[in-house]
């Protein structure tokens, strides 16, 4: 009897306020990917660590009839997706581990390229 492979997709998110519509977009398919039980990482790079922080990410629109974004960020973290958040990017960006939602990690490039390689697909928003 052979084991079935556990399907995994990761959503790289690179913006944040300058760019909503895509800032939203890893949420928006990781949220439809963890619904149909795919194991779904969003990596969190660049502008887009920004989106930890509740403040930043309250009111931001998207546009194109998405929710939220704080209200898709939720939803992946309700569905237990994992969320993954670049080290150098958020000390350049002065934010402390301590303002990471609960259950995010911390992570440089070496982790994420072995996550990737192990993944069935890689997107970047």
């Amino acid at each position: 009897m052979t084991q079935e492979k556990e399907e995994k997709i990761m959503y790289f998110g690179t913006c944040g306020g300058e760019d909503p519509e895509k800032a939203c977009m890893p949420f928006v398919m990781a949220n439809a990917g963890l619904a149909m039980d795919i194991k779904v990482t969003v990596v969190l790079q660049g502008n887009g660590v920004f989106l930890i922080e509740e403040k930043y990410r309250k009111n931001m629109l998207p546009g194109g009839g998405f929710p939220l974004i704080d209200k898709l960020f939720k939803d992946f973290l309700e569905l237990e997706g994992e969320l993954l958040v670049c080290a150098p990017c958020i000390k350049e960006r002065n934010i402390t581990k301590e303002e990471l939602p609960e259950g995010a990690k911390i992570t440089a490039a070496g982790m994420l390229n072995l996550a990737a390689l192990e993944a069935d697909a890689v997107f970047v928003y």
